[in-house]
């Protein structure tokens, strides 16, 4: 038996109501459960108790030795099946308006308060392109390497869903804007070891569609639906079926993300929901020459990186689990929780024939003047992976560093790094008169900058659990702290204090810090280095010898440690090394 009533939203709620327990338009299910009755418990026999309990120690005995096993097997199953990996990725377009209406997009605004007629679907409101929402979709299909073609079209893709108040979803099925394009990706991307040096995806094609109402579950049963996102701008990134990896998928959306971010196309990554993949997931045997792909699955709206590499792994361990035990596979669209180890069911795959793909009779072909094509492509910035390259050969840092730098914050901290490290330059060149040119001084004030800007600032994001800004700490301030350091007017562990203070609010600017709390480094002659290395290694005899004796270099770092504390504040840390170094007779390294 079932009972229900309905309640549609209006534009002047809030919020709109659905039930998440079905798919029908603002209904509120509650089912009755048949009560549950206790059994009685039976007396058993001692003697049959202790027989159940021999066979069941005999039972969990043979279930680990099984389970051993199979998981030796398991390795060797997998090489006996190939994976094949699609990716959908959706993208929201950094636009004002939204697609099909004047209404502006937005994200954090109260719910249901940027909406048009359009976005409700009210009887008699129709769509009207908004043409600045072509120039991000067309940045980012350049960026993908893609073929922007002339002429276009939007089709409507049928299918009822709460949060698709019109029952279609418009979108570009046949005549997509953008087709062809490739990612190419190497080790330094992420990717497989099987697929090292390096390996190229192909992208099908790029696709522009309209966004879905949000949802927001409130638990028990009652679902709300906020329409600010309804028509918002996005672009469908389709992949070709060439990726065999779980790691090297993870590694290729990241790459996309990195892609549309450095060419402004998208609003945010997906850590913050702006971005979501798709991955269609098949496995054949290899072993038994099958040449066809095996029947694939679908698992929608993974929201991260790691997501995407763990579902795909729970997917394939499961599609193989069912064929090796002489199962079959259905078409199926499935989920995935952060977490878990294994994927469930939603509901079977929809096809072409189920969505009745139409050309929408409301919106005439979108037509693209090459002119502007070529503009955009013009005046697409500096791709990520030649400013890595740049960071690499131009400024000396390691790969990992010049990484991190780019897709860091949407690559705010990579500009924060470029404004610190130009007011590094600045500063040096009044301290000493000089204009210094490129070379090595450019690559050493580069690295000693990135070190500050992503380990020590980052640092102290970390311990805060604070997000990147680039008003905690100036960029000026910044690179006098490290000026400051770099010669020699104040210790490395005096520079990192300034830091936490400019970090936690400190007004002042760093040249009155440094006086007011007297934290000029007051250079210490020779000889009194000396004097007090000498000192340290009489007093620890034993770590004296396990340096000399065994090679045990790792222990100077407790050494200098020990006269930094004993200089209060006045001793070098690499002033101090070379000193014992000397006294101890190791060569330098």
């Amino acid at each position: 038996m079932l009972t229900g009533s309905f309640k549609y939203a209006t534009p002047t709620e809030s919020l709109g109501r659905i039930s998440h327990r079905c798919r029908h338009r603002a209904w509120t299910f509650t089912t009755w459960r048949p009560l549950q009755t206790q059994s009685t418990a039976e007396t058993v026999p001692f003697r049959k108790q202790l027989k159940d309990e021999a066979k069941q120690k005999k039972g969990d005995a043979w279930k680990a030795t099984v389970g051993a096993s199979n998981k030796t097997v398991r390795a060797a199953v997998l090489e006996n099946w190939e994976l094949t990996v699609g990716l959908e990725i959706h993208a929201q377009l950094y636009t004002e308006h939204k697609l099909f209406s004047s209404a502006l997009t937005s994200a954090s605004e109260h719910p249901n308060t940027h909406v048009a007629l359009f976005d409700y679907a009210l009887p008699g409101s129709q769509p009207e392109f908004q043409r600045g929402t072509l120039l991000p979709a067309i940045r980012a299909a350049l960026a993908l390497g893609c073929q922007i073609q002339n002429r276009s079209q939007f089709d409507r893709k049928h299918y009822f869903y709460a949060d698709q108040p019109a029952g279609y979803q418009i979108t570009q099925y046949y005549q997509p804007f953008a087709t062809g394009g490739r990612i190419a990706l190497h080790d330094h991307d992420g990717i497989a070891p099987e697929d090292s040096p390096a390996v190229e995806i192909g992208i099908q094609q790029v696709q522009m569609e309209q966004d879905t109402a949000k949802t927001v579950l409130q638990p028990p049963s009652v679902a709300m639906l906020d329409f600010n996102r309804v028509s918002h701008p996005l672009i469908e990134i389709i992949t070709l079926p060439q990726i065999h990896q779980p790691q090297t998928a993870a590694a290729c959306v990241r790459k996309i993300q990195t892609l549309l971010q450095a060419v402004n196309a998208v609003t945010t990554g997906m850590e913050l929901g702006g971005l979501r993949a798709d991955v269609n997931v098949s496995v054949r045997r290899t072993d038994q020459g099958q040449l066809v792909l095996g029947q694939r699955t679908e698992i929608k709206n993974l929201s991260s990186i790691k997501a995407v590499e763990d579902a795909i792994v729970a997917e394939r361990n499961r599609q193989i689990s069912v064929l090796e035990a002489g199962g079959f596979l259905t078409s199926e669209t499935r989920g995935w929780t952060l977490g878990t180890t294994d994927t469930v069911k939603l509901r079977g795959k929809e096809g072409e024939v189920d969505y009745r793909y139409m050309p929408d009779p409301d919106l005439g072909p979108l037509l693209i003047n090459e002119h502007l094509v070529a503009r955009l492509a013009d005046s697409l910035p500096q791709s990520p992976d030649s400013i890595v390259e740049e960071l690499i050969r131009k400024h000396g840092l390691t790969m990992k560093d010049a990484k991190t730098l780019v897709e860091l914050d949407d690559g705010r901290r990579l500009d924060y790094y470029d404004l610190a490290r130009a007011e590094f330059e600045a500063l040096l060149s009044r301290y000493d008169g000089s204009i210094h040119t490129e070379g090595a001084h450019d690559k050493k004030s580069g690295v000693i900058i990135a070190n500050w800007v992503l380990h020590e600032l980052g640092g102290l994001l970390s311990t805060s659990e604070s997000a990147f800004s680039p008003d905690r700490v100036s960029a000026k301030d910044l690179a006098h702290i490290v000026l400051m350091l770099d010669m020699e007017e104040i210790t490395g562990r005096t520079a990192k204090q300034l830091l936490a203070k400019k970090f936690h609010g400190d007004t002042r600017d760093i040249e009155t810090i440094i006086k007011a709390e007297n934290l000029r480094l007051v250079h210490l002659p020779e000889d009194e280095y000396v004097a007090m290395a000498r000192e340290l290694l009489h007093s620890n005899p034993v770590m004296v010898a396990q340096i000399k004796e065994k090679g045990q270099t790792g222990k100077l770092g407790f050494l200098v440690g020990q006269m930094m504390r004993e200089g209060k504040g006045n001793v070098v840390a690499l002033k101090a090394k070379q000193t014992l170094k000397e006294l101890l007779g190791l060569t330098e390294s």
